[in-house]
Formats: structure tokens, C-alpha cells, sequence
């Protein structure tokens, strides 16, 4: 199997895998409960809030655990609207934004909150003047992605943070999904963050929302026990340590993991570049993780179904996008809703090998070829 949809879902690494085991047979009670493991597990969950507190430069207190960026997402975007919507109804994104931002603001459109979107730059990125223009007093958030899933664009979230805080009093909410363990992360001017573990070879089921101390959020969910008073439920010691170890694995070897994909990108970006009927959406300021194309004359998803008859796997567009429909961030970036419609994306790792790529050039050259002869 070749494997080239890593921005959607990654797999478990061993350590991951070996922490969750190990830390599930140990302490298989309730940290929150009052007895002597139920302690020793409890100090284990400290020590795994301390570990992605460090790494991400907060304070453990400010670490909220759940579910899914997807949770995480809803939770801070619905949470600060029902807790400061009274006095302020306006609310800023853009349409690069994944799906679980899109759904809860579009959801607050419906309550009577005023959205607008920011326009962004031939590279994808925040135009700040505009940003400057759309700021206003009512403003209640600004929600951006550090960076999208489709073509994988860079915002500076420190610069967007910074322009936000010194032109209004609004809260910034940034998601970090595709972000986390690949770029270094200043969270100085952020209010509120999401990663989640499964975009970093952790476990599906481990996410965090970032919420800094002087940010309240309406809870969600109400009763029972936890870790945090805005998330209730109990606990999973073996998801939050397993986290821990998935984030500190990343960071550690963040930069040459980095550098060895940016390779793999630019080889992959040359060898698109000898097709009349290619066109790279992902652009300068694009990760060298997530590269997306346009295929023009052959539909992009009969050449992902073709490419999966080879044991090779790619996807259209973002996972959790409706099917069938134009890709929101390529038709932002490009104004082009038919080439929208036929995108591929190709999403890369370390785990990625250059003879994965050779073998995913081969077959995709054979698909196009005979796919333009027909």
C-alpha cells in the first residue's frame, strides 16, 4: 500500500501505541476518583498536561481535552458565543477555513450573528488591510486556520494576532490541526487553539482546545466530573498521555522531518510541472506536506478511483468536504469553480518514501496519459 492521504488521518506510531497500552493497563480507574491509584493516575495526567503545555509554550491550566478538532473547534467557537454573543454578534473567517469552523459559524449566521470573510492574496494568505477594514467594535472573534487542509497555506498567525488585538478587542481562535508538530506555533496573541492527535500519528479519539486563562467559554456539555469546568465526562488518562507522546515525538524531530518532505514536495512539484494539464494550487506559502492540483480534461476522482485500484491512496479534497462539491479554498484562491471541481490532493509524511513516490508517478502518468486518449 502507498499512502498519500496523511493529511486527513495518520497512523499510530509504535511509541504512541506501546504509552496507550501500557498506560491503560496500569491506572484502569477514573483519575477523579479518591483512591491510591486513582492518584498515581491523576499525577500521570499532570505529567502529560505539563509535556504538551511545554511544547506548545501555555500553561497546563489552559489545556482542555476532547474528542476531535471537530469538538474542539465547536467547543471554542459556539462556547465564546454564548458567552460574550450579548454584546457582540460580528464574526470574522475566511473560506479556507475547514468544515468544523465553517459549520459552527454558519450555524451562528442562522442565530443572527453579522459573518464576514476576509479576502485573501494570489499566495493564500490573510490580506491584513482588509482584515484592518473588517475589524469593528462589535467584532467578536476572528477564526482562521494556521493551516488549511486543501492546499496546505501558512498564515502568520503571531502577525494576524498581533494587527486583531492592537485594531479591536476581539478574541483570536485559530485552528491548528494541520499546523501542530510540522511549524513552530507562537500562541502569544492566540486565544484559543485546536490540534488533534490523529494529524500527528497519535490516537483518533485525542484532541485539545488551547484556552487561555483570560477567555471564558459556555460549556457544551454540563455535569459530571473532570479535568477542566468546560468539558465534563470522564478523563481518558490513556488518549491524553498517548497525546503527550505523539506531540513530543513531533517536536523533537520537527525541523529535519520538515526539511526531508519539503524534498519529496519539490520532486513531486517538478514532476507535475511536465503536465500541460496540471495546474498546482498549493502555492509558495503552502506546507511542503499537502500538495494540490488541478487536473483538467479527466476527472480528478476517477483518477483517485483508478489510483486506488494500484493499491495507492489520495484523496479530492478534505475529508470531511460534502462530496461532489467545488473545493471552497481552491475556488478562493483561484476564482476558478471548474478546476475547483477537479482537485487532488496529495498529502506526504517521513514515513513517505521516494520509491512511493516513483511508484505514485508511474501510475498517475499511465492514468492521465490513457485518460486524455479517451
Amino acid at each position: 500500500m502507498i499512502y498519500l492521504d496523511y493529511a486527513a488521518n495518520t497512523p499510530a506510531s509504535e511509541a504512541v501505541l506501546h504509552r496507550f497500552i501500557e498506560c491503560e493497563q496500569a491506572y484502569p480507574m477514573n483519575p477523579n476518583s479518591n483512591n491510591l491509584l486513582a492518584k498515581e493516575g491523576k499525577q500521570r495526567l499532570e505529567q502529560a498536561k505539563e509535556q504538551i503545555a511545554e511544547a506548545l509554550a501555555v500553561q497546563p491550566q489552559e489545556l482542555i481535552f476532547t474528542s476531535s478538532g471537530t469538538e474542539s473547534n465547536n467547543l471554542a467557537i459556539k462556547g465564546i458565543a454564548k458567552e460574550y454573543g450579548a454584546r457582540k454578534k460580528h464574526i470574522i473567517t475566511s473560506f479556507l477555513e475547514h468544515s468544523s469552523v465553517l459549520g459552527p459559524i454558519g450555524a451562528l449566521e442562522k442565530d443572527g450573528y453579522d459573518i464576514e470573510y476576509v479576502e485573501i492574496n494570489n499566495e493564500g494568505q490573510v490580506d491584513i488591510a482588509h482584515l484592518k477594514e473588517l475589524l469593528r467594535e462589535d467584532t467578536l472573534m476572528v477564526a482562521l486556520c494556521q493551516v488549511d487542509s486543501e492546499v496546505g497555506i501558512v498564515q502568520d498567525i503571531e502577525s494576524i494576532g498581533q494587527v486583531i488585538k492592537e485594531n479591536s478587542s476581539a478574541l483570536f481562535h485559530v485552528d491548528g490541526t494541520q499546523a501542530v508538530g510540522k511549524l513552530f506555533q507562537s500562541l502569544k496573541y492566540v486565544d484559543s487553539y485546536t490540534f488533534a492527535g490523529h494529524k500527528i500519528y497519535g490516537l483518533n479519539g485525542s484532541a485539545c482546545l488551547v484556552l487561555k486563562e483570560n477567555v471564558m467559554i459556555e460549556p457544551l456539555h454540563h455535569g459530571g466530573l473532570s479535568i477542566s469546568p468546560y468539558r465534563s465526562g470522564t478523563p481518558s488518562l490513556g488518549l491524553i498521555d498517548s497525546l503527550a507522546c505523539a506531540l513530543s515525538e513531533m517536536n523533537q524531530k520537527m525541523k529535519e522531518q520538515y526539511q526531508y518532505v519539503q524534498a519529496l514536495n519539490k520532486a513531486l512539484r517538478s514532476f507535475f510541472n511536465t503536465f500541460d494539464c496540471i495546474r498546482i494550487n498549493s502555492t509558495n506559502q503552502s506546507v511542503p506536506f499537502i500538495l494540490n492540483i488541478t487536473i483538467k480534461g479527466i476527472q480528478a476522482e476517477s483518477v483517485k478511483d483508478q489510483l486506488s485500484q494500484h493499491n495507492i491512496y489520495v484523496s479530492t479534497k478534505s475529508a470531511c468536504s460534502a462530496p461532489l462539491s467545488p473545493s471552497r479554498a481552491v475556488f478562493a484562491l483561484t476564482k476558478d469553480k471548474k478546476g475547483a471541481r477537479s482537485t487532488l490532493r496529495i498529502s506526504l509524511s517521513h514515513w513517505t518514501t521516494k520509491s512511493e513516490l516513483e511508484q505514485f508517478q508511474s501510475a498517475f502518468k499511465r492514468i492521465v496519459s490513457e485518460g486524455h486518449k479517451e
